[in-house]
């Protein structure tokens, strides 16, 4: 791991200042590359401004995103309806943190609260508040189990979500990072060409935003 690190900050330090400020400005609340997790929350009243209903077969007609991921949403699922005949649904877009709590709220009773820590996060510290994050399921399986991996539309999502701007955000390996348990039906939007970099290099987003700021502070210093 420490050599793929080192390999992405010596890569994102030969971009140069702009192009890292640009990256910056993407981790702002609102832009593609925001961290949220358990450490980093974000308000109750926060709604995203640009929200849309994608274009592609779903759960239900309530579902939606913010517009650049529900585009590029749309573009992943008729890939993979073009290329392998695979029809893919999105099952959870959006949610408030009104609603992010009573998902919590009803795990911690149905689990338990340990349980319920590892498998849904905290209202305010859900990917799905920004708009940016997709559970994912398909014709055999709508059921947001990680039986999801296992069909051949999980398989091509896991390897094929980058060319589209998605991560598979909660891979197993990562929990102890990440906090949260495997989760191979979601999604998260950060854009196409730090999705490429994350997937070439199978770490979490953690790790890719630390280096990215490891970055900016390394440039600075330089002035």
């Amino acid at each position: 791991m420490l050599a793929k690190l080192f390999l992405l900050l010596t890569m994102l330090l030969s971009l140069g200042q702009d192009t890292l400020q640009n990256y910056a400005e993407e981790m702002s609340l609102g832009g593609n590359l925001f961290l949220i997790n358990r450490d980093y929350a974000i308000s109750s009243d926060y709604v995203p401004n640009d929200l849309v209903k994608p274009n592609v077969q779903m759960t239900n007609s309530n579902i939606k995103m913010r517009k650049e991921a529900a585009l590029a949403l749309e573009e992943m699922f008729q890939a993979a309806k073009a290329e392998m005949n695979y029809t893919l649904v999105a099952i959870s877009g959006y949610r408030s943190y009104g609603q992010q709590a009573s998902i919590y709220e009803r795990k911690i009773k149905n689990a338990g609260k340990k349980a319920a820590s590892l498998l849904v996060a905290l209202p305010g510290c859900s990917e799905h508040q920004l708009g940016l994050a997709m559970d994912l399921g398909c014709k055999r399986n709508k059921s947001l189990t990680e039986s999801f991996a296992g069909t051949e539309e999980g398989k091509w999502v896991a390897e094929n979500a980058h060319r589209f701007g998605y991560i598979i955000r909660y891979k197993a390996e990562w929990t102890e990072i990440t906090g949260y348990s495997y989760e191979p039906w979601h999604v998260r939007y950060v854009g196409k060409e730090h999705a490429e970099r994350i997937y070439e290099l199978d770490i979490p987003l953690e790790y890719y935003i630390d280096q990215l700021r490891e970055a900016q502070y390394a440039l600075l210093e330089r002035e």
